[in-house]
């Protein structure tokens, strides 16, 4: 394997988790977002659950500011990365901070390339362009995620030749290869086989020893399964939040201990 620090690439943010402060969306004239305040703890995973329809992908979507693309958003409040306020980030500040925090899709979305351009590509975008230095970088992160050995022979070939799990944790490799301190995970396993989904929870569970992980899911027993931290919302707000042991075996709102229950979903 080429000798590869990937520390000599790019710089992270120093911070000490997400800060979120009175955070307020709207949509038009929906109120999507009600005056949220959560706390997403540094090299945690949290697990952001809840009903359809809750504002868990507003929420996550908000992080790196995609909810912009929404027509009609208009978002109020704070959040904070380090020294950096998300919200308040705006044209070349903003693409940098979208470097720091990086997103794995509901469904694999390879980019129409070859599985070695998938990785190369953000590096290039960032001003990498050595060959011996994007040979590194697609070898480190392939292997990072358990891929190298099922594609090292055919990195040329088209990555939508690959399987559905094989897909996504392309996907995750290309969020990881620039070097981010936030990754966001929407929904990440729910269009894979049980198979390739515990393999992306593993995966999930040994990247945060560097990254700050946050997960939307639907699926209780994989935030059981994973989560650190747990933020339970309904209708736009936060409903509890805190250590998962606590609120899986203690939940202090009796709204969260019905979820928990199977009263609604």
């Amino acid at each position: 394997m080429a000798e590869f620090n990937p520390t000599q690439k790019f710089e992270k943010i120093e911070h000490n988790g997400i800060e979120v402060r009175g955070l307020n969306i709207h949509i038009g004239d929906a109120h999507i977002l009600k005056d949220v305040n959560v706390t997403i703890p540094k090299n945690k995973i949290t697990c952001i659950i809840g009903p359809s329809g809750c504002g868990k992908s507003t929420l996550l979507r908000t992080f790196n500011r995609i909810i912009d693309t929404t027509e009609g958003v208009k978002i109020s409040g704070d959040v904070l990365l380090g020294d950096h306020n998300i919200v308040k980030s705006h044209g070349s500040d903003l693409i940098e901070l979208r470097r720091h925090i990086g997103l794995v899709p509901q469904r694999p979305c390879p980019l129409p390339m070859s599985i070695y351009d998938n990785i190369a590509y953000g590096c290039r975008i960032h001003g990498i362009r050595n060959k011996e230095k994007l040979n590194a970088v697609v070898e480190h992160y392939l292997r990072s995620i358990g891929l190298w050995d099922e594609v090292k022979d055919r990195l040329s070939a088209p990555a939508g030749r690959l399987s559905g799990g094989q897909q996504q944790r392309l996907c995750l490799a290309r969020s990881l290869a620039v070097e981010p301190s936030v990754l966001l995970a929407d929904e990440s396993t729910s269009a894979l086989d049980p198979i390739s989904s515990k393999k992306v929870e593993q995966l999930f569970v040994d990247l945060k020893r560097d990254y700050t992980i946050v997960m939307v899911t639907h699926t209780l027993q994989q935030a059981q399964r994973v989560a650190d931290h747990v933020i339970f919302m309904y209708l736009g707000e936060v409903v509890e939040q805190g250590p998962a042991r606590d609120v899986f075996n203690n939940p202090q709102n009796e709204l969260t201990r019905r979820y928990l229950d199977g009263a609604f979903s």
